[in-house]
């Protein structure tokens, strides 16, 4: 699952990769804490601000799209992070599908996204890691267990028929995947503050389904909530180790999951009824997220960072 890519960089790495371990495997889900990068231009300041990452960010089928390639939305989150801090040079390149690999490697029309990167950048967001974990494989073959036994776990048993839970050790395997990602960032804006953001409440938080309005099978939803759990839980320890800012924004879509009624959901569900892709944000969705994202620029500017 390493892809090639290092797992470590010496005996920190290997230490770092072994505490990760020990965090994901537990159910206790603590937060980290980070520490925000050195201060740069806000309000009514030059900005520089770069986007990175995949669908979460860019937005698809959210009018008005303006990639068709990459699914990008002018309406999405970094737009309008882009448009509340009055960036002077704003650059999305985030991109519907993409894993840690397009960081250096061309999409379809859109180039590495790491190259949207230079000295003069100030801001970076970066928002990666759901389709290393497999986001859309997961969702298909758990719709597809559990429309054969809706009120079980088959999807569950499935991931940990080999005696381990196999999504589990997938986002463990993905955290030097990110690492290596943020690593790069660093090199290329040398001077930029970097955030990590984190992926929304797809599931309800309470553990609670809605089959088949969402078709997963009653059990499968604690399970595949915890697999999320996970995943942003290791971006956060992730961001701390490589001088990034975590972005939650779990928490702040927590009551507005794709099992939620229409009027009151901000994620999509498999079939949606607002325009946007299956399983991920609405426009509402993204809005939220930006102003996560706002509220984590502001705390550091709270502190004499930002």
């Amino acid at each position: 699952m390493a892809n090639g890519i290092p797992v470590s960089d010496g005996a920190r790495g290997r230490r770092r990769t072994a505490v990760l371990g020990a965090v994901l495997g537990g159910c206790a889900l603590v937060a980290a804490s980070t520490t925000p990068a050195a201060a740069h231009p806000g309000h009514g300041r030059d900005l520089g601000y770069v986007s990175l990452g995949d669908s979460y960010a860019s937005g698809p089928l959210i009018p008005r799209q303006v990639d068709a390639d990459c699914a990008r939305s002018d309406h999405n989150y970094p737009s309008l992070v882009a448009a509340d801090r009055q960036a002077t040079a704003f650059k999305d390149v985030s991109c519907g599908g993409a894993t840690t690999n397009e960081m250096w490697k061309p999409q379809g029309t859109n180039g590495p996204q790491l190259d949207a990167l230079g000295r003069d950048t100030d801001l970076v967001t970066v928002q990666i890691g759901g389709n290393d974990v497999g986001f859309g494989s997961i969702i298909s073959t758990c719709a597809r267990l559990g429309a054969q036994d809706p009120t079980g776990n088959p999807c569950e048993r499935s991931y940990n028929a080999s005696g381990y839970d196999r999504l589990a050790l997938t986002v463990l395997e993905t955290a030097p995947k990110i690492g290596r990602v943020l690593r790069a960032v660093h090199a290329r804006a040398p001077h930029a503050r970097v955030l990590l953001v984190g992926y929304p409440d797809l599931l309800p938080d309470d553990g609670n389904g809605c089959f088949p309005s969402v078709p997963f099978a009653q059990r499968d939803f604690p399970y595949l909530r915890d697999t999320e759990k996970r995943l942003n839980l290791m971006l956060r320890l992730v961001a701390a180790w490589n001088r990034a800012e975590y972005v939650d924004t779990y928490g702040p879509t927590v009551g507005h999951d794709m099992c939620k009624a229409p009027t009151d959901r901000w994620i999509e569900p498999l079939r949606p009824a607002s325009p946007a892709a299956p399983a991920h944000p609405n426009a509402t969705g993204e809005a939220a997220m930006a102003q996560a994202v706002l509220d984590r620029l502001d705390q550091g500017r709270g502190r004499g960072r930002g």
